[in-house]
């Protein structure tokens, strides 16, 4: 197996030369880091100029790799996630979380925006009984670490069964929960397909 240093190196190198983060960062900025042995800044760069540039097939794995080796470990989530988007599509959304006081037996914390949250979601769909269908879909919290009751983040969503997603389009609204109430609602922003 390769090491971290080589692949940031294969992952820097499946990057066109002209890729560049919207912070204006780019691939030979990478480089240059990576020839600093500043791996960790290397990471995060390669992360930022992907995360708004088209990336080959095993790009995101190669990174989670590298930052699974280099011990980053909300990096190698933020990766893999993105290679299940990379397969599956990609679903934004805006989530509000109802305040504290305004939901009965909901969430009083924070939680970690990390993709370990896997709540149920009401997509506007009913059983064969007429009841409504909930979904299971996985939670990342984009530009925060957390999220707690009365907040409002724009969201990415990963399905445990994509099909059944596929349905939603922008300005569709899905509503979290994770008890019996509802816990939050979510404006769809963003329905992307696989890309491959």
């Amino acid at each position: 197996m390769d090491d971290a240093f080589t692949l940031l190196r294969r992952a820097a190198g499946l990057l066109p030369e002209d890729a560049a983060a919207e912070n204006g960062w780019t691939v030979a900025d990478a480089r240059a880091e990576l020839g600093l042995q500043e791996w960790e800044l290397a990471l995060d760069l390669l992360v930022d100029i992907a995360d708004v540039h088209p990336v080959p097939v095993d790009f995101w794995e190669t990174l989670a790799e590298a930052a699974r080796q280099m011990m980053s470990e909300r990096t190698r989530r933020w990766c893999e996630w993105r290679d299940w988007e990379r397969r599956n599509g990609t679903i934004r959304a805006t989530l509000t979380l109802l305040p504290a006081d305004e939901s009965r037996r909901g969430r009083r914390t924070a939680f970690a925006g990390d993709g370990r949250l896997r709540p149920l979601w009401d997509l506007g769909t009913r059983t064969a009984d007429g009841r409504s269908a909930l979904n299971v879909a996985r939670l990342w919290v984009e530009s925060a670490p957390q999220l707690g009751p009365g907040g409002t983040a724009d969201v990415r969503l990963a399905p445990l069964t994509p099909e059944q997603w596929r349905h939603l389009t922008p300005g569709d609204v899905i509503t979290l929960h994770e008890a019996r109430p509802v816990g939050g609602r979510a404006e769809i922003i963003e329905v992307r397909p696989p890309q491959g």
